[in-house]
């Protein structure tokens, strides 16, 4: 496999090899290590004993304890702390990734305009990546055949929500979190999102 310059940066930023500041230099806004200081520890990246008949390379996401794991098999994942959707917004059940985007633009829902009015702007013309933009770094877009579930697990502009019931129902992760997961998975990639 050929090691790209993004992959090397985003591991190295992932692994804690490099400063924030080089490894951000890459990216359409500064992405900092340093954000999961803002989260508990369970709920920081590592290395983990998981016991799964899912074969290696699924993401399997338990809402209920607000985690995701990437399976690598023989017992062992990494385990990442995520924000999960309230009370009433969960969805649950198995998808492929089937559209992966850096920096992606964001369209609110009949919902988020309900509750946010001054999202209007956004209706037909979708805020563009970046700063602000509550789909972060990264987003991988969940598909059920050819049919978008609308569920997508993606980067987050506020690290205090890891570990919380926090989303319309998406998987948030904090960006440097997304930005490592995003390098690691394929399109095709399996999803299994447990009932809460």
């Amino acid at each position: 496999m050929q090691i790209t310059r993004r992959h090397f940066l985003g591991s190295a930023l992932a692994m804690g090899c490099l400063a924030p500041q080089a490894a951000s230099a890459a990216e359409l806004v500064p992405i900092f290590a340093s954000e999961a200081q803002e989260v508990p520890y369970k709920f920081r990246r590592q290395a983990v004993t998981y016991k799964t008949s899912e074969p290696p390379g699924t993401i399997v996401v338990d809402p209920k304890k607000r985690w995701l794991y990437h399976v690598h098999g023989e017992g062992r994942a990494t385990r990442y702390g995520v924000g999960v959707g309230a009370d009433g917004k969960n969805w649950a059940g198995e998808a492929i990734i089937k559209r992966k985007v850096e920096w992606p633009k964001w369209k609110p829902t009949k919902e988020h305009l309900a509750a946010y009015p001054s999202l209007a702007k956004y209706r037909d013309e979708a805020m563009p990546g970046g700063k602000g933009n509550p789909l972060g770094a990264r987003a991988l877009y969940l598909f059920q055949g050819d049919v978008d579930t609308l569920y997508r697990i993606h980067g987050t502009t506020k690290p205090k929500g890891i570990g919380r019931e926090v989303t319309s129902g998406c998987i948030r992760m904090l960006n440097v979190d997304v930005v490592h997961l995003y390098n690691l998975v394929e399109i095709g990639t399996r999803v299994v999102v447990l009932p809460s």
